[in-house]
């Protein structure tokens, strides 16, 4: 069993930052993707950012250069810096990774309860 536990949301005003944070735990041998989502009231979830085990990441067209992905693998973390915020970034966000629990294991996909992220004045 792997689990993700995320931190780090709350209320900001529009222009404000938070740090989001997720850490994982449990059976991992190694992670493959790991990253955010969002889902905002009454719409679908989407991808917010993502980073590979290699290094490469992918961010949303809506939050490319306001956020920031940042990852630790060796303490299995990763960081959401959201600077810039604004109404619609309010969402629940999601952790996301992927991740087997031995070399040539399957590699299954893990999400995070959700937290919070509310941008109003």
């Amino acid at each position: 069993q792997v689990q993700l536990v995320e931190s780090g949301g709350g209320l900001v005003q529009p222009g404000g930052s938070l740090r989001l944070s997720c850490a994982a735990s449990g059976s991992i041998f190694s992670i493959n993707d790991m990253g955010w989502y969002r889902q905002a009231p009454g719409k679908e979830r989407e991808l917010v950012a993502i980073s590979t085990n290699v290094g490469s990441t992918n961010y949303a067209d809506s939050v490319k250069g306001r956020f920031t992905i940042a990852r630790d693998n060796a303490k299995k973390l990763v960081y959401l810096q959201m600077n810039s915020l604004k109404p619609d970034d309010t969402a629940v966000y999601y952790c996301y990774a992927e991740t087997r629990s031995a070399r040539y294991d399957i590699v299954k996909s893990t999400w995070g309860q959700g937290t919070q992220v509310t941008v109003s004045s």
